[in-house]
C-alpha cells in the first residue's frame, strides 16, 4: 500500500487541522502560516509519494477478514431480537448490503492509499446518507444526515465509499458497468470542483456556507426542478404539528405514540422490570447537561409523555434507539426526539488519530457540529444507568430525502445529478473540517482523480456483489438468521 510519510499530528479531535511540520501549532496564534498558494503546492508535492492514479487500485488482501464474521461480531452488541431484521434488510440488494457493511468497508479502506491529509470523516458515506433538514432559521438545507460513524480520518475513505455507493446504487437501478462508473465519477468530479472553490474562499465564508433549497433549484436542470420541489414540499410538511397527527393517536383524551411494528414498538419495561419511561427520563436528564445554557432553558419547558423503540436504517438496526414524545405548553406544542445509541466508530480501529472523548455520543455531536453548517438546536448526548451512551436529536423537523427509483433519482440521468449534489455536500463538510487548499492542490483541476476513484468504485461494486452473495450463502447455511417479520415487544 502506498502512503504519505506520517506527519507529527496533534493527537486530539482537532489535531488533523495542524500538521506541525507544515502548518505550525494551533496554539501559536501569532505565528506565521503558509499562504493558500503554499499550502496548495504542499498538496501537489504529495502526488510524488501518493500518485493520484494509485487510488484506482482495489485488490482484496489474501488475509482479508470474512465480511460475515465482521458483521456477526457487530451483531453481538446489538439488541438480539432485532438482528434478523438487520440481516434481512441487508440481504435485500447489494446496495442495502453496502449500507449495512460500513465496518467491512472501513477495514478494506484502511489498506488503500492515503495522503495523510485528514478531515472529520463521516465514516459511513453513501448516497442514502444525505437529505434535507430545517436550519434554525427554518430554511431547508441539503447535507450529510448520518454521523454515527464520524471520526477524524483520511478524506479518501469518505470519497471512495461515496463513489462506491454511487456505483452500487446505479447498478441496482439497472445501470450497466459503464453507467455505474459514470455515477461514481460524477460524485468525485463534483467533490473535486467544489473543494477547489472552497479552497479559494476565506475560512469564515466556508464555515457559513450551506446548500439551501434556493441554491439547489438554481443548480438543477429545468427537467429536475419539479421533482426536487416535490421533495422540498414533502419535507416542509414534516414539522412537529404534522408529526403529531402521524405519530400519535388519542388514548383516553391524551396523545400517545402509535405502534407500527416492527418499526415503532412500545416497550413498557426493561428486561429487569425497570419501567422504560424511567430509563429514558434518566437519559434525558444526562442529555440536558450537554446542552448550551440557552437550549437548557428551552428544553426545561417540555415534559416526557411517551416513549417507544424505533428501528432505523439498515446498518443501525439493532442499536438501541427510541422516540421520545414530549409536550410543551399544550397539545399543539409537541417535540419529538430521537434517542440513539452511539457505539464506537467503525473507523476507530484504523484511524491515524485518537480521540480525547470516552463518550461516543459526544463524538457524534462534535463531529456533526464541525461538518454540518446548521446542526439541530437540540443536538446533545447523554448516558443511561445501564451503561449505554446516546446522542439526541429532533426526530421530525422538516426532514426528507430522495428515494432511489423515484423523484430526482427516477432516471439514471437524474441519479447522476443527485450524485453530484452529494459530492458537493461532502466537499463542504471536508472543507469545514480539513485543509481545503492542500487537498485541492493534491487533487488538481483535471479528471485524473475522477477516473482513478471511478475505477476503484467499479472494482468495489464487484466486491460488494461478492460479499452480498457470501452473506446470502451464510443465511442458507444457517450461520445467520434473517426475517422481516414483526419483532415481538419485550
Amino acid at each position: 500500500m502506498s502512503s504519505a510519510p506520517k506527519n507529527n499530528i496533534d493527537q486530539d479531535f482537532f489535531g488533523f487541522l495542524s500538521h506541525r511540520d507544515q502548518l505550525g501549532s494551533l496554539q501559536n496564534f501569532t505565528g506565521s502560516r503558509p499562504s493558500r498558494a503554499e499550502r496548495m503546492e504542499m498538496g501537489r508535492q504529495l502526488r510524488k509519494t501518493v500518485p493520484r492514479t494509485s487510488h484506482a487500485a482495489w485488490t482484496p488482501r489474501a488475509d482479508r477478514a470474512d465480511p460475515v464474521d465482521i458483521l456477526m461480531a457487530q451483531n453481538a452488541t446489538r439488541v438480539q431480537k432485532l438482528v434478523p431484521l438487520r440481516n434481512a434488510r441487508m440481504l435485500a440488494s447489494p446496495f442495502t448490503f453496502l449500507r449495512g457493511a460500513a465496518a467491512v468497508m472501513a477495514a478494506d479502506l484502511a489498506t488503500t492509499p492515503a495522503t495523510g491529509l485528514n478531515v472529520v470523516a463521516c465514516g459511513d458515506m453513501h448516497v442514502a446518507n444525505f437529505g434535507v433538514f430545517a436550519s434554525a432559521e427554518r430554511k431547508l438545507i441539503f447535507a450529510i444526515n448520518d454521523f454515527d460513524e464520524v471520526h477524524p480520518g483520511p478524506w479518501e475513505w469518505d470519497l471512495k465509499r461515496l463513489a462506491a455507493s454511487a456505483a452500487v446504487a446505479a447498478s441496482d437501478m439497472g445501470a450497466d458497468r459503464v453507467g455505474a462508473e459514470e455515477a461514481a465519477r460524477a460524485a468525485v468530479a463534483s467533490w473535486r470542483e467544489r473543494l477547489r472553490g472552497y479552497a479559494e474562499m476565506p475560512f469564515l465564508e466556508v464555515w457559513y456556507d450551506e446548500i439551501d433549497d434556493r441554491t439547489i433549484l438554481d443548480a438543477a436542470s429545468p427537467r429536475l426542478r419539479t421533482q426536487i420541489e416535490a421533495i422540498f414540499d414533502k419535507a416542509r410538511a414534516k414539522g412537529h404539528i404534522r408529526s403529531l397527527d402521524k405519530l400519535t393517536e388519542d388514548v383516553a383524551g391524551q396523545h400517545r405514540l402509535i405502534e407500527i411494528a416492527p418499526v415503532l414498538v412500545r416497550e413498557t419495561h426493561r428486561e429487569d422490570g425497570v419501567p422504560m419511561a424511567e430509563v429514558i427520563d434518566d437519559v434525558l436528564r444526562s442529555y440536558f447537561h450537554s446542552l448550551p445554557d440557552d437550549r437548557k432553558r428551552l428544553m426545561s419547558r417540555y415534559r416526557l409523555v411517551d416513549v417507544a423503540r424505533k428501528v432505523v436504517g439498515v446498518g443501525s438496526v439493532g442499536t438501541s434507539c427510541w422516540v421520545a414524545f414530549l409536550q410543551g405548553l399544550d397539545d399543539d406544542d409537541p417535540l419529538f426526539l430521537q434517542i440513539k445509541e452511539a457505539q464506537r466508530s467503525v473507523l476507530a480501529p484504523y484511524a491515524p488519530i485518537s480521540l480525547p472523548y470516552t463518550h461516543q455520543g459526544q463524538r457524534v455531536v462534535v463531529g456533526q457540529r464541525l461538518t454540518q453548517g446548521a446542526p439541530d438546536i437540540f443536538l446533545g448526548w447523554g448516558d443511561s444507568t445501564y451503561g449505554r451512551q446516546f446522542y439526541v436529536r429532533q426526530l421530525a423537523d422538516m426532514k426528507g430525502g430522495a428515494r432511489f427509483g423515484e423523484g430526482v433519482t427516477e432516471t439514471l440521468d437524474g441519479f447522476a445529478s443527485y450524485c453530484r449534489l452529494c459530492g458537493w455536500a461532502l466537499a463542504l463538510a471536508h472543507a469545514k473540517s480539513g485543509d481545503a487548499a492542500m487537498m485541492a492542490g493534491y487533487v488538481g483541476k483535471g479528471d485524473t482523480l475522477d477516473e482513478a476513484i471511478g475505477r476503484f468504485a467499479l472494482a468495489y461494486l464487484e466486491q460488494t456483489e461478492r460479499d452480498h452473495d457470501r452473506f446470502a450463502a451464510a443465511r442458507r447455511a444457517g450461520r445467520i438468521s434473517a426475517s422481516l417479520e414483526t419483532v415481538p415487544p419485550g
